[in-house]
Formats: C-alpha cells, sequence, structure tokens
C-alpha cells in the first residue's frame, strides 16, 4: 500500500520558484489560446452571445403590426400568434428532457435548426414570397422559431449554473440580464442592416441567433465541480467584472435610443452605432483571457511548489490493516445505504415515492417535483405575474397606437423594455443572491414584492394618463425581468440540480399559460370588442384589413383584470414565503462548499468533518498560503 503526502520541507520562496512569462507572451500562444477555449470561463462568454441573440421573442411587438396588416389578421388573430410565440419559448420540457440524456451541443443545434426554419418561413409569408398561409400554420411557424429559444436557454443557462452552483443567482441574474438586453440589440443591429424595414427585421432574427449557436455549439460543456475550492477557476470576481460590462452595455443602448429619437440618422450613422455595439459585446472576452492567465499563473505556482517540496513516499509492506470505521462514519454509512438509490426505482417504485419527496434543497425527481406543494404554488404565482407582464410588452405596439403615440416612440417603448428587463434580472440576481447570504432574506419574498410593483405598470396602462407610456414601460419591463432569476433560482434551490434540466423549462411553462389567459381570452377579446363599437367597425380607411381601435377604452378593461390578477398572484406567493421561511434561513449551499459547513438540517456533509487543528496550521499549508500571496501580488 502507497500513501502520498506533501511535505513541508524544502528551501525558496515559491514565488521566486515559479517566475511566470510575461502576460503577452503567454497570451499570444496557441497552447494558452486553447486553454482559453476549452475553459470553464469561454463558456460563460459563449453562453453570453447565445442567450443575447436568442431573445427575438421580446420584441414581437416591434414586427407584429407589420404581421397583422400583411396577412389580414385582427387582433385576437394576433394574439392568437403571439400565445403561440409565448408557448414555444417556454414550452422547454422537451429540450429540458433532451438535454438529460444528451450533451449540450445537441440540444444548441436542434434550436439552430428549428430558428432557421421557423422564422424563414414567417418571414416568407410576410414578404409574399410564398401563398398566405392559414393562421394555423403561421401559428406553427412561430411555435417552431420561438421554441428555439427554449433549447438555447437549456443549453447554454443550465449549464453555466451547473458549472457554478455555488454562484446561481448571480449566474442566472447576468446571463438573463442579456437575454433581457437582446431586443435592443436586435433594434439598433436591424437599422445598420435593413433601415427601418420590420420585414426584414424578421429575416435577422431568422439567421442570427442560428448562425451564433453553431459558432459555439462546441464550447459550451458541464465540467466537473473542481475539489479545490477558492481558486480562481470558480472565482466569483468575474461575474462582477461581467455586470460592470453589461452595465456599460445597457447604458450605451440607452443613449442610443434617446439621441435616435431626438435626431435622425443616415445609414451609415447606424452602422457606426452598431459596430460600437459589437465591440461591447465582445469585452466579457477580455475578462475571460484575464481570469484563465490567473490559473495559469496559479497552476504555474502550485508546480513550482511541488518541485521544491517533492512528496515522500512512504510503502508499508505486509498485509493491508482492516481501518476501523468510526461510529460517525458508520452512522453515516448506515443512513446512505438505507436511501433507494431513486435513478434504479422501478416505475411502481418512482410512483410510490411520487408523495415522498426528500428534505428541501436535496434532489427531487421530476415527478416528486412537478406533485409537490411547493411547485404547484410558485407555478400560479408566475401565471399570474409574468404572464400579466407579457401581455404588456406583446401589445406594446397597439396600445401605443390606441393612446396616440407616433411609430418612433413604440419602438422606444420596446428598446425600454428591454433594457430595464435586463435590469431587472440583473438586479433580481445579484441582490437577492447578496441578501440571501448576508442576511438570509428568502427569494420568494422578494418575488412577492417585484409583483406588487408589477400592479403600478398595470394600472398605468388602464389609465391612459399622457406621456405615462414611458414609466409603464419601465416598470413592465423591469418586472417582467426581476421574476425570472427569482422564479429558476428557487427551483434550483428548493428541488436540487440534478434534473434541473427539466424542472427548470417546467417553471418556463407559466408564461405561455399565463400568456393564453390575460393576453388571449382577456386582452384581445376586450380589444377586439371596443374596435367594433368604433365608426367604421375599427377597420382602416381605404377597405384595408387592419381592425384598429383608438382610445383609452381600448385596453383599460383589460388591464384592470391584469393588475388585479397580479396582486392575486403577489398573495398566493405569500404561501410559498410561510413555506420556505426556515428553509432560507439556513445554510442552503453548505454542501457545495469545500471543508465543514453545516447543511440546512444542521448535520455536517458526508466525508466533510472539521480539518484537524495540527493540519490547518501544518508547514505546507503555510507554504501554500504564501503561493496564494505571491499569486496576488
Amino acid at each position: 500500500m502507497v500513501f502520498d503526502a506533501v511535505s513541508g520541507s524544502g528551501g525558496g520562496s515559491p514565488a521566486a520558484a515559479a517566475a511566470p512569462k510575461g502576460p503577452l507572451r503567454v497570451i499570444f500562444t496557441p497552447w494558452f489560446a486553447r486553454q482559453v477555449a476549452v475553459g470553464r470561463w469561454f463558456t460563460v462568454f459563449a453562453s453570453f452571445a447565445i442567450l443575447t441573440a436568442s431573445g427575438a421573442t421580446y420584441i414581437f411587438s416591434i414586427y407584429s403590426k407589420t404581421l397583422k396588416s400583411s396577412l389580414g389578421y385582427n387582433q385576437q388573430t394576433l394574439n392568437t400568434i403571439s400565445f403561440f410565440k409565448d408557448l414555444g419559448a417556454n414550452l422547454g420540457v422537451f429540450s429540458g428532457l433532451i438535454n438529460e440524456v444528451t450533451p449540450p451541443w445537441v440540444v444548441l443545434a436542434i434550436g439552430a435548426a428549428m430558428n432557421l426554419v421557423g422564422y424563414l418561413m414567417v418571414y416568407l409569408a410576410v414578404d409574399g414570397r410564398t401563398a398566405r398561409p392559414p393562421v394555423w400554420l403561421v401559428c406553427l411557424y412561430i411555435f417552431i422559431g420561438a421554441n428555439s429559444q427554449s433549447f438555447a436557454n437549456t443549453g447554454a443557462l443550465v449549464t453555466c449554473v451547473k458549472n457554478f452552483p455555488e454562484s446561481r443567482g448571480i449566474v442566472l441574474g447576468i446571463l438573463k440580464g442579456f437575454v433581457g438586453l437582446s431586443g435592443a440589440v436586435y433594434t439598433q443591429l436591424y437599422l445598420a442592416f435593413y433601415g427601418d424595414d420590420t420585414k426584414s427585421l424578421i429575416l435577422l432574427i431568422a439567421w442570427l441567433p442560428a448562425a451564433i449557436s453553431v459558432v459555439f455549439v462546441h464550447t459550451i460543456r458541464i465540467m466537473p465541480y473542481p475539489r479545490r475550492r477558492g481558486g480562481q477557476e470558480t472565482s466569483g470576481d468575474p461575474f462582477f467584472c461581467f455586470l460592470y460590462i453589461s452595465i456599460a452595455l445597457a447604458c450605451y443602448l440607452l443613449v442610443m435610443i434617446v439621441v435616435q429619437k431626438q435626431f435622425t440618422f443616415s445609414h451609415g450613422a447606424y452602422s457606426i452605432a452598431a459596430a460600437a455595439l459589437l465591440i461591447v459585446l465582445f469585452l466579457p472576452l477580455c475578462v475571460v483571457i484575464k481570469q484563465e492567465y490567473k490559473i495559469y499563473r496559479e497552476r504555474e505556482l502550485e508546480a513550482a511548489l511541488l518541485a521544491n517540496d517533492p512528496p515522500p513516499t512512504i510503502t508499508v509492506a505486509g498485509e493491508p490493516a482492516q481501518v476501523e470505521m468510526s461510529t460517525g462514519a458508520k452512522a453515516e454509512q448506515q443512513a446512505s445505504s438505507e436511501q433507494p438509490p431513486p435513478s434504479s426505482c422501478s416505475f411502481g417504485g418512482c410512483v410510490k415515492n411520487m408523495f415522498r419527496p426528500p428534505a428541501r434543497g436535496e434532489d427531487y425527481t421530476i415527478l416528486q417535483a412537478l406533485v409537490s406543494v411547493d411547485m404547484l404554488v410558485l407555478f400560479v404565482a408566475t401565471i399570474c405575474g409574468v404572464g400579466g407582464t407579457l401581455t404588456a410588452i406583446d401589445n406594446m405596439g397597439q396600445i401605443g397606437q390606441s393612446l396616440g403615440y407616433p411609430a418612433k416612440s413604440i419602438n422606444t417603448f420596446v428598446s425600454l423594455i428591454s433594457i430595464w428587463n435586463y435590469a431587472g434580472r440583473v438586479t433580481s440576481g445579484f441582490a437577492s443572491e447578496v441578501l440571501l447570504e448576508r442576511y438570509k432574506f428568502p427569494r420568494t419574498l422578494m418575488l412577492t414584492g417585484v409583483l406588487l410593483l408589477a400592479c403600478a405598470g398595470h394600472v398605468l396602462i388602464a389609465l391612459g394618463v399622457p406621456q405615462s407610456l414611458y414609466v409603464a414601460s419601465v416598470i413592465i419591463g423591469f418586472c417582467f425581468g426581476a421574476q425570472w432569476p427569482l422564479v429558476f433560482a428557487i427551483i434550483s434551490e428548493v428541488f436540487g440540480l440534478k434534473y434541473y434540466s427539466t424542472l427548470y423549462n417546467f417553471g418556463g411553462m407559466a408564461s405561455p399559460v399565463g400568456s393564453y389567459i390575460l393576453n388571449v381570452l382577456v386582452a384581445g377579446r376586450l380589444y377586439d370588442a371596443e374596435a367594433d363599437k368604433q365608426p367604421g367597425g375599427g377597420f382602416t380607411a381605404g377597405g384595408g384589413r387592419d381592425k384598429v381601435c383608438l382610445g383609452v377604452e381600448c385596453f383599460k378593461r383589460s388591464f384592470l383584470i391584469i393588475a388585479a390578477a397580479t396582486v392575486f398572484g403577489a398573495l398566493v406567493s405569500l404561501v410559498l414565503v410561510w413555506r420556505t421561511w426556515s428553509f432560507y434561513k439556513g445554510d442552503i449551499y453548505a454542501r457545495f462548499r469545500d471543508g465543514a459547513g453545516e447543511r440546512h438540517d444542521g448535520r455536517l456533509p458526508v466525508g466533510q468533518g472539521r480539518k484537524p487543528a495540527e493540519e490547518e496550521s501544518s508547514p505546507v499549508n503555510a507554504t501554500k498560503v504564501e503561493a496564494q500571496k505571491a499569486l496576488q501580488a
């Protein structure tokens, strides 16, 4: 039997022994480029790129008027198409199940193909290059195109959460933030590529996300979580750098929105603005390269440390001795042996265990999570909250038109929603993580506050106060974005990460359900009913087939109903706050940390006892501390 140990003897400072090469000599080498491309942090950058291009569903209101007039639809038909768009974007159960049995690149490749086919067929129909399709076929086209978004989210976002489990709130916030900015990014790019041609915008959202997914398809993968915690591989500092870059990107887009509203831009000016936008979008790559260089230096110092202090080999002759387990280890082994493996149960056993879930925070099976009261309460609250804000976003073009805003202002509303959508996602992700870590503030209670804030936006739309739509678009965008990181983080924390791909997408299913109830059944029908009361039945002059409603009454009743539904959702979410209060007051991330962090049930994780005092103060650890100080210097 051979044991390896690291001796504390040896001379020389590890900083002097390492003597790493200069940054430029390292960075511009093929092997370092390979380290960056296969590293954990480049996966984050690739996810940024994929998710920034995957938010085409949030700019539906820009081209919805063109879709409505080109194909001769009324508002209820348009809202039905919008529902299938939302259904496709959030029906991610299929992508989740595929991701359970295949690597992420398969999910991303399928999503790229679906995006290209679906939106390309919508573009051909709107542009008149194919025969006018029936409504059900247009619904199918947009469902296929929008469903690619769930594949992109599953392939990229779920992978990043599993690669950084201790920072899942921050990861969800920043990644969802880039999705929220995608609407404003698309607006700038299509103005630079095609000018003010909304038909060509549909073509842009057909080919661009597919191309980006194909470029980065092999860089997105799940990586084993390193045993050594606290190193540069899992540091949370780069996420704050990503945050600052994303804030700069949002500020730049906001400035461009204001400037483009005040001045008339030529095509060349739009192109320059888009070029500067692309430069900002690639800034996270600099953070990735810097982080990989720190990892390189860290490994060099460790190699120098081992070279100065080679581990001695101790050989024990004879038969290997039987090592007596401690009483605590025996108890842990007996407790673990009594629990049946969740993946090896038969169908009957799975159904039997479906109503006997583990403790919150442990890995639920899919059936245990779906039938749990916590999931039901969260699902109902999300239906009310997301369904209402999504109805406002999808109808923003018609809302602005009914209240007499010009087309240029409607584009401004869409961009404001996109930017504040980003702000909501980032704020809820980072703030909920900080509040949870420092003050044990439950994410569920923050979700309740977001739902109550959304009611103010709905009431502003219902009242139709002059110029209030600018404020309403800010509130709606912020609240819509803020809900998603909270919902997805709650699912990962309460039900575990083992089947997160499927449970994440099941949580997203609340969006199309809420959209159908509040958008199609409520807003669409009431809008058409108000349009029928107007002179000419609401049809445009000249015999057009576009039914238009003008005035405050067009959406007043709809959004008063939506505001009431959102209040009901906030009250329902309080039930989840009460049920998970004691859970969030514990240490929910203990099992992902090194050493002996206590779990939320108060017991130590298996195999993670306290380190002996002599080990903590050994010369080896002192030398490692010296190496870390040299690295930081």
